[in-house]
């Protein structure tokens, strides 16, 4: 699976519910097992269906000190009022970092691999992961959650990289 990058419009249309998952469950294994090979080989933490030319409300995350994790048609439940700011990153905008205030928990509902509903609530960087990956199935970018100005100084590191 390859990654798509920013500039394709798959990235910015909203995802697909996952229909009839349990009929189908060898094939959303095989899509996350896949899905996971492509995020070690990009060195990533987390990646999202529409990132791979997949607009199906599937994302995978695979951070240090937790197990890596499959949510298939995932629901965020709530989320915490209490924000932070971390620098993030993303593997379709390669070499972009930004501090993006998010919400510090999260709370999530979702299916995993097997066609097992799940309910989660995460912290730190867990819950930033999700919500990262989350907004990829809406159509949201990381950049989109910065300030204007921030968000057209960034835009611009972009353009100007890609006419390099």
């Amino acid at each position: 699976m390859d990654v798509l990058t920013f500039g394709n419009d798959m990235l910015r249309q909203k995802a697909a519910p996952v229909e009839n998952l349990k009929g189908n469950l060898s094939q959303w294994k095989e899509t996350a097992e896949k899905m996971f090979d492509a995020l070690k080989a990009q060195k990533g933490i987390g990646l999202a269906g529409p990132q791979v030319g997949l607009s199906q409300r599937i994302f995978i995350i695979d951070v240090d000190g937790d197990e890596p994790r499959v949510f298939i048609n995932p629901s965020i439940i709530e989320t915490s009022q209490e924000t932070w700011k971390y620098e993030e990153g993303c593997l379709s905008i390669p070499g972009t970092w930004a501090n993006v205030v998010r919400p510090k928990t999260v709370k999530v509902q979702a299916w995993n691999e097997k066609g097992r509903s799940f309910t989660l609530e995460a912290s730190g960087l867990i819950a930033r992961v999700i919500l990262h990956e989350y907004d990829h199935l809406e159509g949201v970018m990381f950049i989109d959650r910065l300030p204007e100005a921030k968000r057209q100084k960034v835009l611009d590191k972009i353009v100007k990289k890609a006419k390099a």
